[in-house]
């Protein structure tokens, strides 16, 4: 059903892309938008190694979430910074592509723990994290992005 990478020496190990989703703080969540058209916007995610699943928070109306009611399926990408090699003016850099289906969870002690997690990746400041948490909570959903397909790789930008 999903694409094998075409170029399998430039593969990456499911172990670095567990990497990846779980250091990079955003990537680019695309869904299936209006007539036809995708629509991808910069997300902040949390990657939860204990069931594999990256959530997402947002509002609790939007584009996003209309496009979501029409079609669950969605990609995910997080591509790192890259590093440059001593004398080399080109990037080396890994990037993750993650397809699967979105559920939306507006239960308020998930929405509560799954966002300090994202919120630790930022900051350790918890007079911070509890102070958000207090005042957007209850207007905050989840978004679940359950993967049925992972496939990483590392280029060399040359």
């Amino acid at each position: 059903m999903f694409r094998e990478l075409t170029r399998k020496n430039k593969q990456i190990s499911d172990a670095e892309c567990t990497d990846l989703l779980t250091r990079e703080t955003r990537g680019i969540l695309s869904v299936n938008g209006e007539d036809g058209y995708p629509y991808g916007m910069p997300m902040n995610h949390y990657y939860c190694a204990e069931d594999g699943c990256i959530y997402f928070h947002c509002g609790k109306k939007g584009h996003r979430l209309d496009a979501l009611a029409v079609s669950d399926k969605a990609s995910f990408c997080v591509c790192e910074a890259g590093i440059r090699r001593p004398g080399e003016w080109a990037l080396e850099v890994r990037s993750v592509i993650v397809f699967g289906r979105i559920t939306v969870i507006d239960d308020t002690e998930e929405v509560i723990r799954i966002t300090e997690a994202l919120c630790h990746k930022f900051t350790q400041d918890e007079d911070y994290i509890q102070g958000e948490i207090r005042t957007f909570a209850k207007n905050t959903l989840l978004l679940k992005l359950t993967p049925e397909h992972i496939c990483g790789k590392k280029v060399l930008e040359s």
